[in-house]
């Protein structure tokens, strides 16, 4: 009792660590489409995963994840068949905080793709994992 009466804020900051992960795993409850940097790395590592960048041309340009392929929101629809022969594989969708994603995911579980991932919290979260980001041009 004694260490606690003189460490309260290790004991604040423990409660609101498991406060904090606790509200985070009710509320992704059992969603399975959405992905935190490491699972997406584990997938494209291990899977072969296929990453695609939905956010606009100087988004993508400024800082994107090794070899994802860019198509922008607007253009899926139009470009979903570029995806076609990926349709066996994962494919992780990615923006820059997950929302234009989570959208795009919608639109390819429509055209028929079952293995299709967000990046929760998009390229932000991507960066704040210490995770690479590439300026290279496909």
């Amino acid at each position: 009792m004694e260490f606690l009466q003189q460490n309260w804020y290790w004991a604040a900051l423990a409660v609101v660590s498991g406060a904090w992960l606790l509200v985070e795993t009710v509320r992704s409850g059992n969603n399975k489409t959405q992905l935190s940097p490491v699972q997406a790395t584990l997938l494209i590592n291990r899977e072969d995963a296929i990453v695609v960048d939905v956010r606009d041309q100087g988004e993508y340009a400024a800082g994107h994840i090794a070899g994802a392929r860019h198509i922008p929101a607007g253009e899926l629809e139009r470009r979903s068949g570029e995806l076609d022969k990926f349709k066996s594989r994962p494919i992780i969708l990615c923006c820059a905080t997950g929302n234009r994603s989570a959208g795009a995911l919608a639109q390819l579980r429509k055209a028929g793709f079952e293995k299709v991932y967000n990046l929760r919290g998009g390229i932000m979260e991507w960066e704040k994992a210490g995770q690479p980001l590439s300026r290279k041009r496909k």
